[in-house]
């Protein structure tokens, strides 16, 4: 099968959207795959969609506890760790001035404090296997969105993390990489927002021209392609940063309404 046949990878956020692409590429490479996500319907149905293949854990990654009871039972039982993909993350927009107490936890708590706990857990099994940890951002990095502005500043601090890991790391022969991404079509953070934030969000990023910059959104399959050319590199090279961004021009599907 190449490369990536018998390694093993734990995926975080991994019962839908995104996350459960990188375990359909994951597995469709020989891979075997923990995933992490809060127990769910979609998490229980992995088992019976990929077989033996994958571990479906329930954790919440903002839970330290947690998330090294996960790491411990991955290692149990696949008998390693080669990669980790800290992708859970929550994408809600919001008025900073009207934010909640709640959400803006939450947003520190599971996409900094998540990636940071998996990483911590991680380091001695990926010290074993010369293992990879990846890290998924976001373009909005670059080009914060209006009603993001939280979310675009969580996943600066994890690159932030990621960049100073890398060295820190490096003389492990732990190789840490940031995939940044861009619009992908069919993610599941829009499903929990209500009918006023989705217009007002849509709305607001249309006018700003943050709708333009980011494109037609990109398949969640072609970004799970990228993410197993990354893995799949040669042990004596690592990829710093990759930023994989929609080509087409367009609008998020979201947008459209407003955009005409």
């Amino acid at each position: 099968m190449g490369r990536l046949a018998g390694k093993v990878a734990i995926v975080t956020g991994a019962s839908k959207g995104m996350g459960r692409h990188f375990v359909a590429a994951m597995v469709e490479a020989g891979m075997k795959v923990a995933c992490l996500a809060r127990p769910s319907d979609e998490l229980a149905s992995l088992a019976g969609e990929f077989g033996d293949a994958v571990l479906a854990l329930p954790c919440d990654v903002a839970a330290p506890d947690a998330v090294n009871a996960a790491v411990a039972h991955t290692a149990e039982h696949f008998g390693r760790i080669d990669v980790i993909v800290a992708n859970a993350a929550i994408f809600h927009p919001f008025a900073f001035e009207a934010g909640s107490d709640d959400i803006i936890r939450s947003h520190i708590d599971i996409n900094v404090l998540g990636v940071a706990w998996l990483v911590r857990a991680a380091i001695p099994h990926l010290r074993e296997t010369r293992g990879q940890v990846v890290a998924i951002s976001s373009e909005s990095v670059n080009m914060p969105f209006p009603m993001l502005a939280l979310y675009a500043a969580t996943k600066a601090a994890v690159e932030t993390l990621c960049h100073g890991l890398r060295d820190e790391l490096r003389s492990d022969d732990i190789r840490v990489t940031v995939l940044r991404s861009g619009s992908v079509k069919g993610g599941s953070g829009g499903k929990s927002w209500s009918q006023e934030t989705v217009a007002a969000f849509y709305k607001k990023i249309v006018e700003t021209g943050h709708a333009a910059m980011t494109g037609e959104g990109a398949t969640p399959e072609s970004m799970a392609e990228a993410l197993l050319s990354v893995i799949g590199l040669p042990a004596d090279i690592g990829v710093d940063l990759i930023e994989v961004r929609a080509a087409q021009v367009g609008v998020p599907e979201g947008a459209k309404k407003v955009d005409g």
